[in-house]
């Protein structure tokens, strides 16, 4: 009973005790020690791996500072092995699992990219066939244009041709009749006598 309310009044005497603690990460060491007191003399407890989170509980005493790790194990470790950004550890599978992501996304954009070069390079070569035949269309449509109006002068020629020999013919029928010697008038009163 005494401990536990020398525990309490401890805990209501040192309020900011609970208030410092801090995430902090293991340095990049292999692994450190975590020893019963602030100094290698006092007993180890266990190791960290390098990167573990860790809690700082704000206590401090020389070159060590009191952790807790990610066991749940309280102990002092040197200062300068912890550090207040996550560990390359840490860092560097989050770093690969962006640069995967990332990667990903690059080759989707690329796809993307390329199946548009696609679309576009297959619509410019339809754009280039429908010119070909909008060329050859008009080509074929002036030349039908030439040929019907040769067609229309053929036919005026030929309308003038005859028209002109229909005039001729007339001209000649006409003349023809005007200078054949009339037939003369037979008397009637010559069958009756």
């Amino acid at each position: 009973m005494l401990r536990i309310l020398a525990l309490v009044t401890m805990l209501i005497a040192s309020p900011n005790l609970l208030a410092a603690t801090q995430s902090g990460y293991i340095s990049e060491d292999v692994y450190i020690f975590i020893h019963g007191g602030p100094g290698t003399q006092y007993r180890i407890l266990g190791s960290v791996e390098a990167g573990q989170p860790v809690t700082l509980l704000g206590e401090t005493d020389g070159d060590y500072s009191k952790i807790k790790d990610h066991k749940d194990r309280e102990g002092w470790v040197r200062t300068d092995q912890i550090q207040s950004s996550p560990s390359f550890r840490v860092v560097v599978p989050q770093l690969e699992t962006k640069l995967a992501d990332t990667q990903k996304q690059l080759s989707q954009v690329q796809s993307g990219n390329k199946q548009q070069s696609n679309q576009l390079s297959t619509a410019a070569r339809e754009i280039s066939e429908l010119k070909a035949q909008l060329t050859q269309a008009t080509a074929e449509r002036d030349s039908a244009k030439a040929e019907l109006n040769s067609l229309l002068e053929d036919q005026d020629y030929e309308m003038w041709r005859q028209g002109g020999m229909i005039a001729g013919v007339g001209l000649l029928l006409g003349l023809l009749i005007a200078y054949l010697p009339r037939p003369q008038r037979r008397n009637k009163s010559r069958w009756m006598n």
